[in-house]
């Protein structure tokens, strides 16, 4: 790779002598010397289906550190995610099943993770360990739900579930983007990818003398599909379509990282006490390669929820193995804290503590998991939902995740596949196993039940007024509740009554005055020619707001789509 391609912002290094050495304190009353707990890096690629590894069968993808990685270390054959992104990172930061966090989709309001949760960086940080997470967080954009507010004492970060969605600025494009380091806007330089981890470098190569525990979730290879032509152009002469050959020039590329990650860790004398984990989120968003697996992301068969799913700590695993035992994204973390050493404070884990599994000194017990996902913010029973055990699945309506796919008055009898024998997923077997059909689908409805139970499947709630954010962008796309396919309210939380100063963006929008709805109750002030700012009295309290431009006497215009018109700024003015 070029230079100019591996280019990237750099980490501040930590610079106070004295906080290093109380830090050192600290992490050794937490549990032990520092230096006998392990550094932890968890990378989870974007959309790298089950199938995008050389190791998995394919043979036109060059995957050459990856598969080596996975073939010296441990690989959960059998690890599941959900079948879109959001959700996945949801259960990986806190071991809980993403509909009890708030989480409930990817955009249109749905992937705002409640800042109550505990995250696996906040249990990490408090036992000792230096935080950092570079690449896609999309749990939240806004105070108390960023990843700055959840644990990370180093972010870089780009907002939304991809790098040039809105509210990103419309220039990104993979390459020399504006992304946010703690909390505010930086260019970078390079390609993303790179970006991403060599600030992951940076971070491991501090002289802190911290464990670390470093979160590098890419926003790659999801569209759009941007990357040099020297990764992609290869694929194409050798005779694959355009797309896929960029899919695999993006992980091409992120195989290329991983190798020079390494060879850090190798090179500062880091590897062997150092647990990695790389994983990917979902299935393939496009029709290619999927090792035999059916479906793919956004669909409950297993090319959708079934990912790579491969693990080193050379100092403690030093014989490869493949491990059949099922396993998912909600053991991840108590995973990973039971390794550091960690207490697990907070909200009880949905999942399982996979170290005894990959120590070698015990099986995992027989259980069911549970995944579902589709558009909307109020989760239906058996939409697009699965239950998966040892040997069986149970698949209610599998393709049904759009918002427009749920059209049964009477939903279809679900379908059951023997993935011991049929792990393509191609004969239903539920006529000749009433019984199993019946035990799984009464353990889908209790879990569907419980998960509701706690937030009432209620996603996070943006603060306004708060010193920790001020002021704060309102993404109409991204975080506004939808119904019937449009964007209306935002949920708010107002934590000082006084003025606001509200700033519409409005390019294309008459704008004679300004509307604010609060709970249905609406005002309205006129506005100077040319802008699209007023200020309004807001109480303190939680709240429904809408605010809006339109030309006086004419029916307000509005966008659905990911256009930033209609995103608002909002700033605390005071009492």
């Amino acid at each position: 790779m070029t230079a100019s391609r591996r280019r990237s912002i750099g980490i501040c290094p930590w610079t106070a002598a004295a906080l290093a050495a109380l830090t050192a304190v600290l992490a050794a009353c937490a549990g032990g010397a520092a230096s006998a707990r392990p550094n932890i890096v968890l990378i989870l690629t974007d959309d790298q289906g089950y199938g995008d590894a050389g190791v998995h069968g394919n043979d036109a993808i060059r995957t050459p550190h990856l598969d080596r990685f996975a073939r010296e270390g441990i690989e959960m054959t059998r690890f599941y995610v959900s079948p879109v992104c959001a959700p996945t990172r949801a259960s990986l930061m806190t071991g809980r099943y993403y509909y009890r966090s708030g989480v409930i989709h990817t955009s249109r309001g749905g992937a705002k993770m409640h800042g109550g949760e505990v995250t696996i960086a906040e249990r990490l940080r408090s036992a000792g360990y230096r935080t950092a997470i570079f690449g896609k967080w999309h749990l939240g954009d806004n105070y108390p739900m960023r990843p700055m507010d959840q644990g990370f004492e180093e972010s870089l970060v780009h907002k939304a579930g991809g790098i040039n969605q809105n509210p990103n600025p419309e220039t990104n494009d993979y390459f020399d983007d504006v992304i946010l380091r703690n909390g505010g806007p930086v260019e970078s330089q390079g390609y993303c990818t790179d970006v991403f981890f060599d600030a992951a470098v940076a971070f491991a190569e501090s002289e802190d003398p911290r464990p670390f525990f470093i979160y590098l979730p890419t926003n790659a290879p999801h569209t759009p599909l941007r990357v040099a032509e020297e990764y992609w152009r290869p694929y194409v002469d050798q005779g694959l379509d355009e797309t896929t050959a960029k899919v695999y020039g993006m992980v091409e590329n992120i195989d290329d990282n991983l190798g020079r990650l390494l060879a850090a860790l190798e090179n500062g004398g880091r590897r062997e006490n150092t647990l990695i984990v790389f994983l990917s989120d979902n299935g393939p968003q496009q029709a290619r390669y999927t090792a035999g697996l059916r479906g793919r992301k956004s669909m409950v068969y297993e090319g959708g929820i079934r990912a790579l799913s491969f693990w080193q700590w050379p100092s403690r695993w030093n014989n490869p193995k493949r491990e059949p035992p099922i396993a998912a994204h909600i053991d991840v973390a108590p995973t990973l804290l039971a390794a550091a050493g960690a207490p697990p404070e907070g909200p009880a884990f949905d999942g399982a503590n996979l170290l005894p599994l990959l120590d070698g000194a015990a099986d995992l017990p027989e259980r069911k998991l549970f995944f579902q996902c589709h558009r909307g913010l109020t989760p239906m029973l058996y939409r697009n939902a699965a239950v998966v055990t040892q040997r069986y699945k149970l698949a209610m309506n599998p393709e049904t995740f759009g918002e427009e796919a749920w059209t049964f008055d009477t939903p279809p009898p679900p379908a059951l596949y023997d993935l011991a024998k049929d792990p393509g997923e191609q004969r239903d077997v539920a006529d000749a196993h009433p019984a199993i059909v019946a035990e799984l689908q009464s353990a889908y409805e209790a879990w569907f039940a419980d998960a509701r139970a706690g937030r009432g499947f209620t996603p996070g709630v943006i603060h306004l007024g708060s010193e920790a954010e001020n002021p704060v962008l309102l993404s109409r796309y991204q975080d506004s509740t939808y119904v019937d396919g449009k964007p209306t309210t935002w949920s708010v939380f107002i934590e000082r009554a006084g003025r606001y100063r509200f700033e519409v963006r409005a390019e294309h929008t008459p704008a004679e005055e300004m509307r604010l709805s609060i709970d249905g109750n609406e005002s309205a002030q006129p506005l100077s020619p040319g802008a699209a700012q007023a200020e309004f009295e807001l109480p303190a309290g939680p709240a429904r707001i809408d605010v809006w431009v339109q030309a006086k006497g004419k029916p307000r215009m509005l966008t659905t789509d990911n256009s930033r018109e209609g995103n608002v700024t909002v700033r605390y003015l005071g009492r």
